[in-house]
């Protein structure tokens, strides 16, 4: 099997992780900046870095990842009110479960930022329940 065709047969799922990767470098910068420069609560940068990544993360999923090409007012509104209802739940997961897990124990600092290790973990079950989320009911082939 070529190069070419293993890529174009697990095209969605490498340009899902190559612009996951980008949203989530955002999704920690804006996090940092806002916890180490900025003196933010965890839960209120959580929220802020959430938001902004999200917003990155529809456009990229949307023209990119799943080729989602109608711009129509009807399918563009659909595609996003369901990426953000999706997003929603796993932006609670995402703004919630790290402070959990910092008072739980998992109190770790990396790079001098507190909850960052805590963080680290739930996110990657975000990008999980995200793909999955995006694949089965938001850009969903017809």
């Amino acid at each position: 099997m070529s190069i070419n065709s293993l890529f174009n047969k697990y095209k969605d799922i490498i340009l899902y992780v190559i612009f996951g990767i980008a949203t989530t470098v955002i999704n920690f910068a804006v996090y940092t900046v806002l916890v180490k420069f900025f003196s933010q609560d965890m839960t209120l940068s959580n929220l802020i870095s959430w938001v902004i990544s999200v917003s990155f993360a529809f456009i990229t999923n949307k023209i990119y990842v799943f080729s989602s090409r109608s711009f129509k007012a009807k399918t563009l509104f659909k595609e996003f009110v369901s990426f953000y209802s999706s997003r929603i739940i796993t932006g609670i997961i995402e703004i919630v479960f790290p402070t959990v897990l910092f008072h739980l124990g998992l109190d770790f600092e990396l790079f001098g930022i507190k909850g960052f290790v805590a963080k680290a973990i739930v996110n990657v079950i975000v990008i999980i329940l995200n793909y999955v989320f995006s694949k089965v009911f938001v850009f969903k082939s017809k």
